[in-house]
């Protein structure tokens, strides 16, 4: 049996895994309420909500050109801050993976009905195994299907794009500049659930070949071609009906698509839903299960987790329990999904820590530091780290007063975690 992951991801999968997580359901839904607070301002918003990533990935590029793992920010936080925090974190986001499998699965299932009567639970187990079956042949075989889904959804947003270009507006640049900065802030925080994911290019290190390159390369070049997606559809949407429609709409980017494409519109934005959904489904499933290998092969999950498939190199038992945790999904209510929605608040805590991992391998680790392709001073990576913790911090408390149940809900699965590892650790003790 072989105790190593097989490196069969290349930049190109990289660059189409970190954006392929990024570009999913929140395309098809953020338009329209960031456009009824931001108006035209969201063209600005949009550039300026990427800046917590360009921080964020700076941090991210850093560790991965000095120490590149799989399932990077667990083995960051557990190796250079505490393995009981890099457990809380991981912990968390154990649980809101498996809820974002759900909804992305119930939004997709949503958009084929819109076209062909289909019954929603047994397409969403067809597409979980689908995604199962790809995961558990190989990383190779997961990133290409990554690669293929992302390429041809470029492909249905270009026509999109294409199709408005007679309707472009340049005078929207000046106008999107003149709305004020209070529109621009309030849609901030909705329009950085667009990026969230980018970072996903870090979380399979070990199965890159020359990570320490290779990786940061990815994740630049994944947060370049986002941002050009995100403001060639602002735009073009934009200049097709106007942000007051869009604001109005409860499918924001088939209103858009009407206006151009007539009758194509739900054709083209149903693929387009299709497609982005299925490759962020993918994307999310590949790391959920490396999450729960490294756990398994630290030892804090079951030790079983960390097996590798002597075949194919995949973590083929942690690949099954997250499909199998994807399957208990299905029974839970709708209206818990969408409670949980506030996924990004975990995610903002694997930032937090992550930023202080690096924070501490620039001021205790000089060796790990001189290890790193990514020539940054350690002065440098400190205040990235700190200002990155900070705003992670900020971002994570955003939506508190909006809906506090999510907190609460996270905090009692937080609590539950840690008295599963104090058991572990007592265990390991005696």
């Amino acid at each position: 049996m072989t105790d190593q992951l097989r490196a069969g991801v290349r930049l190109i999968d990289l660059v189409m895994l970190g954006a392929g997580t990024a570009i999913g359901a929140s395309i098809f839904s953020v338009l329209g309420p960031a456009a009824q607070v931001g108006h035209e301002g969201i063209l600005v918003a949009c550039v300026l909500a990427a800046l917590p990533m360009v921080l964020f990935g700076l941090v991210y590029a850093y560790m991965a050109s000095a120490v590149p793992r799989t399932a990077a920010s667990f083995e960051w936080q557990r190796q250079f801050t505490h393995p009981l925090i890099a457990f809380g974190i991981v912990w968390l986001r154990i649980l809101s993976n498996a809820v974002v499998m759900i909804v992305l699965g119930t939004v997709l299932v949503s958009y084929l009905g819109k076209v062909i009567a289909i019954p929603g639970k047994p397409v969403m187990f067809a597409l979980f195994l689908a995604v199962f079956a790809i995961n558990y042949l190989g990383v190779a075989v997961a990133a290409r299907a990554q690669t293929i889904l992302m390429l041809m959804l470029l492909v249905v947003f270009a026509v999109f794009v294409i199709a408005g270009a007679p309707s472009l507006k340049p005078q929207l640049v000046a106008q999107s500049l003149s709305v004020g900065w209070a529109p621009i802030v309030a849609a901030l925080p909705l329009m950085i659930q667009l990026f969230l994911g980018i970072e996903t290019t870090t979380e399979v290190g070990e199965e890159v070949a020359d990570p320490k390159r290779v990786v940061p390369l990815g994740l630049a070049l994944a947060l370049i071609l986002t941002v050009v997606v995100y403001l060639a559809i602002a735009f073009t949407a934009l200049s097709l009906v106007g942000a007051d429609a869009l604001a109005a709409s409860d499918a924001p980017l088939l209103t858009a698509a009407e206006a151009a494409l007539g009758d194509w519109a739900m054709p083209v934005i149903v693929t387009a839903a299709v497609l982005a959904l299925s490759k962020s489904m993918n994307a999310v499933f590949l790391v959920f299960a490396r999450f729960l290998y490294a756990m398994g092969r630290a030892g804090v999950l079951p030790a079983a987790l960390g097996r590798i498939h002597p075949k194919f190199g995949t973590p083929h038992i942690a690949t099954i329990v997250a499909f199998g945790a994807c399957c208990l999904g299905l029974f839970l209510p709708s209206s818990l999904l969408f409670l949980l929605l506030a996924v990004n608040i975990p995610t903002m805590m694997k930032y937090a820590g992550s930023c202080l991992a690096a924070y501490n391998v620039a001021a205790k680790h000089p060796d790990v530091h001189a290890q790193a392709r990514l020539r940054l001073g350690r002065g440098t990576v400190r205040v990235l780290a700190g200002l990155g913790m900070a705003a992670a911090v900020i971002i994570a408390s955003l939506g508190f007063s909006t809906d506090w149940k999510p907190y609460t809900l996270l905090a009692g699965w937080l609590a539950l975690g840690l008295a599963y590892y104090a058991l572990v650790a007592r265990k390991t003790a005696s």
